[in-house]
């Protein structure tokens, strides 16, 4: 299948794809940090913060696949290496064993700000490309996000 299947010019849409992979290979680092957060987390805020993490890591997941098949859907191969992940991703991995309940909910907040440029940067190259799909699709990631930002910051006192 390619971009003209779905009545889409693959000129057009090449940026698209290639800002989708790169938010892909983000999404992978973020999803093994959270999955790092889940294991290691310790203390008074174990249960709330340990089923929260669940929660997002889950999502995240599900994340990663719509962005491959969408990648898929407009005719290009997603990104499927660590090796790709860790050199693109603009998210670092971090060692999240013996670090404070704080400190792993600002790690996550940070990456999920990174997240939140990179969505809304491809809002605006999906719209100019005319893919309404990928725009709708984005868009739901960044509000799920958005609202988990707030909960995370209150959560840590944050303004």
């Amino acid at each position: 299948m390619d971009a003209k299947e779905i009545s889409l010019n693959e000129v057009e849409v090449k940026p698209v794809v290639d800002h989708l992979n790169e938010l892909l290979a983000n999404y992978h680092i973020h999803y093994q940090k959270i999955r790092g957060c889940h294991w290691n987390i310790k203390g008074s805020n174990f249960f709330t913060l340990h089923a929260k993490f669940e929660e997002l890591y889950t999502t995240a997941v599900q994340t990663i696949d719509d962005l491959a098949e969408r990648i898929l859907t407009l005719g290009k191969p997603p990104y499927s290496t660590y090796a790709d992940y860790i050199e693109i991703s603009k998210i670092k991995e971090i060692n999240t064993i013996g670090r404070q309940d704080t400190d792993l909910v600002k790690a996550l907040i940070e990456d999920m700000a990174t997240l939140i440029e990179m969505e809304r940067e491809i809002l605006e190259i999906s719209a100019e490309a005319g893919d309404d799909g990928t725009n709708d699709m984005v868009n739901g990631f960044m509000q799920y996000k958005e609202k988990n930002t707030w909960m995370l910051r209150s959560f840590v006192n944050e303004d």
